[in-house]
């Protein structure tokens, strides 16, 4: 458990278990205790490298915006600095939006790539979800004050007092248009896009998502013969929400065969 200086940032990174690595990535206002509950079940298998990212977590906030792609380059430098090509990735929400901007800025860093509840343009949220999103700013914050994220906050962050901040930051992030379905289209990491049939994206989108990867075009050949099969993968589990899925024991169920398994 350390911190990595990186791109003018203190990254705060902790490892867990051994094998090939496996960053962890988590959601908005999150930190790597997002992902508690499953974690020894992904470090049983892998080294897990979980990533409190910029603003969030331990990682105090610098003098920059929150974006996708400045997050992405700080994931990218960790890599290099643990001198790990080849990653896999696997990042949710928020945190799969900045694992999706490594893939497509690092491509050489990451081996697969899992995406949890994750659209590739911002028009893959409900409008209502994106209605809520373009309301978060200081005062948002100051009443989530006493909220588990809040108090998660209050006991790790270098600066609490910056929880408003997060907030500003994150709302300005959050309102900004973007689309990156070209590059996804050009996208070459294997990737597994998971989602929950109760999510805050749309069915459409997690179709049209695994779609430019190459999936849901055509049948897969004859008898099921691999063929004509997609190097990515599509999973959507039922019973859950966009808040629940990054903890459900269904996910390293999924995540960690495709992981491992050989692609042809």
């Amino acid at each position: 458990m350390s911190y990595a200086d990186v791109n003018g940032l203190r990254l705060w990174y902790e490892e867990h278990g051994e094998g090939r690595p496996l960053v962890l990535l988590h959601g908005g206002y999150g930190a790597v205790e997002t992902f508690a509950p499953i974690l020894p079940a992904l470090a049983r298998r892998r080294r897990v490298i979980a990533v409190d990212l910029q603003g969030h977590g331990r990682t105090a906030d610098v003098d920059r915006p929150l974006r996708y792609e400045s997050m992405a380059d700080d994931v990218a430098a960790l890599l290099r600095h643990l001198d790990l090509p080849g990653a896999e990735v696997l990042g949710y929400s928020l945190g799969g939006g900045v694992a999706l901007r490594t893939a497509i800025q690092h491509p050489e860093l990451v081996r697969r790539l899992v995406l949890v509840s994750t659209p590739c343009r911002r028009q893959g949220w409900y409008p209502e979800v994106l209605a809520a999103l373009a309301g978060q700013d200081e005062q948002a914050g100051e009443q989530m004050r006493g909220t588990p994220p809040h108090q998660l906050y209050e006991r790790i962050a270098p600066r609490p007092r910056d929880w408003p901040q997060l907030w500003a930051k994150s709302g300005a992030l959050l309102r900004r248009e973007y689309d990156w379905s070209p590059e996804v289209a050009a996208l070459a990491v294997p990737t597994l896009l998971v989602f929950a049939d109760a999510d805050s994206i749309s069915v459409s989108h997690m179709a049209e998502f695994y779609g430019l990867l190459g999936g849901g075009h055509r049948p897969p050949g004859a008898a099921g013969t691999a063929r004509l099969r997609p190097l990515s993968r599509l999973a959507i589990l039922p019973g859950l929400t966009h808040q629940e899925i990054p903890t459900t024991p269904l996910l390293p169920r999924l995540a960690l065969p495709f992981l491992t398994h050989q692609l042809r």
